[in-house]
């Protein structure tokens, strides 16, 4: 077997360093900056990778475009070096949310980014929570394809909330909640919302009981925070006690502040895909707390390096 190494980007440093604590071997030595102090990404690995089974763990979130381009140039020097596999540990994946055609003369992002991934050299990807699960339809290269659910529905079994049920903030995540109310063997509800523009929302209806329950909202990432905090209102107008909210990504933009700020929620528990921003520190109101899904890839990682079942881990 070859050996593993494991290298991290400049996104979330810390996050690489936790899966490299529960692999049990440390991050390698690389250095990702800049050249001469200007824009362009410059790269060096100052150890051996000839014939390794290298492993690159970088989040493309803000600055996306820097994070990508840093994952690009780390993959094309593991090429030239003689690694003899590279994958792409990239637990959140932005431009997901352009994955189809929906206007005249845009572009499908999401499969543009798998191509450039596959043609600077990526042999496999590991990621989490996609926007759309098709997206994994757009890669030529193998994908493992990780879910946060499971351990939202550990930690939120860990409260012992009597009255729990689960809601949908809007109908396109009504699969991924229908998954979560079954792990907690508890009701599920729906908010219907229309979307009148990109940052334009209206919830229509409130579909199931709520009444006399806690709540708790699953989703893929939160970014401005409107469909959560409308969700809210909504589920807290037809009755809702406490409402949570388990979000994968927390990308939080500036209008999250004002918009998560009044809405009325207690909990927004979130992964550490990627870091806690200024943005998220700034949000008064709801509690944010973050659970650690680094053992999660650590396990998948170590799992694709002995060539074993990853999707037992969603179980």
């Amino acid at each position: 077997m070859s050996e593993m190494k494991l290298f991290s980007g400049n996104s979330n440093h810390e996050f690489a360093e936790s899966i490299a604590k529960h692999i049990g071997q440390p991050l390698g030595d690389i250095n990702v900056g800049r050249f001469n102090n200007e824009d362009e990404v410059q790269v060096e690995y100052k150890e051996n990778l000839r014939g390794a089974d290298v492993y690159l763990i970088q989040s493309t979130c803000p600055p996306a475009n820097e994070n990508w381009m840093e994952l690009l140039v780390m993959i094309d020097a593991a090429r030239r070096a003689s690694a003899q596999r590279i994958t792409a540990v990239i637990p959140y994946y932005s431009y997901a949310r352009q994955d189809r055609k929906d206007r005249p003369r845009v572009p499908i992002t999401a499969k543009l980014v798998a191509n450039l991934l596959a043609t600077a050299g990526a042999n496999r990807v590991l990621t989490m929570d996609l926007h759309a699960e098709q997206i994994q339809g757009f890669f030529d290269i193998p994908l493992d394809h990780l879910m946060a659910i499971p351990s939202f529905a550990k930690e939120m079994e860990s409260r012992k909330i009597g009255t729990l049920a689960v809601a949908t903030a809007d109908t396109g995540g009504i699969k991924a909640a229908w998954d979560f109310a079954d792990r907690l063997k508890v009701p599920l509800a729906i908010v219907d919302k229309r979307r009148y523009g990109p940052k334009v929302t209206k919830v229509m209806h409130v579909i199931g009981e709520v009444a006399g329950y806690d709540v708790v909202i699953p989703d893929d990432m939160i970014t401005t925070g409107s469909t959560l905090s409308e969700a809210a209102v909504a589920l807290r107008g037809h009755g809702a006690k406490d409402i949570y909210a388990c979000i994968t990504h927390p990308v939080f933009l500036e209008t999250a502040v004002e918009n998560l700020g009044k809405a009325p929620i207690k909990e927004i528990i979130v992964t550490d895909t990627i870091p806690l921003n200024k943005v998220a520190q700034a949000v008064k109101g709801p509690k944010i707390t973050v659970l650690s899904v680094a053992p999660l890839f650590s396990e998948a990682i170590k799992r694709i390096h002995q060539e074993s079942s990853v999707s037992d881990l969603l179980k």
